[in-house]
């Protein structure tokens, strides 16, 4: 994922940013941060439709900000880490060219 995010991949990085634009989404992540959570329970933590928290779980998924896992009839969502910080990073070594520009 690091290639998609650094740039190799446009499609990749543009779900990527599209995915986090969006504060329902990023709500989510945040909700992710502590631990897995099953569908119902993220859906419980919003008042939006259970059907706009699965669309917005499958951008997340899409982008590969979430993993999910099914145990028996229940989806677990957790934040794939490694992900948050290779955008991390790309932001970080961005705003550091930025800042050595000469004028």
């Amino acid at each position: 994922m690091l290639n998609v995010v650094m740039g190799s991949d446009d499609l990749g990085v543009q779900k990527t940013l599209s995915a986090l634009a969006d504060p329902v989404r990023r709500e989510i992540l945040e909700k992710l941060k502590k631990g897995s959570l099953s569908a119902g329970e993220i859906s419980d933590a919003f008042e939006i439709t259970p059907a706009a928290i699965s669309r917005h779980l499958s951008i997340l998924k899409d982008a590969g900000l979430i993993s999910c896992t099914r145990s028996g009839k229940f989806l677990y969502y957790s934040l794939n880490a490694s992900v948050v910080e290779e955008i991390m990073l790309w932001l970080t070594q961005l705003k550091g060219e930025k800042n050595n520009v000469q004028k």
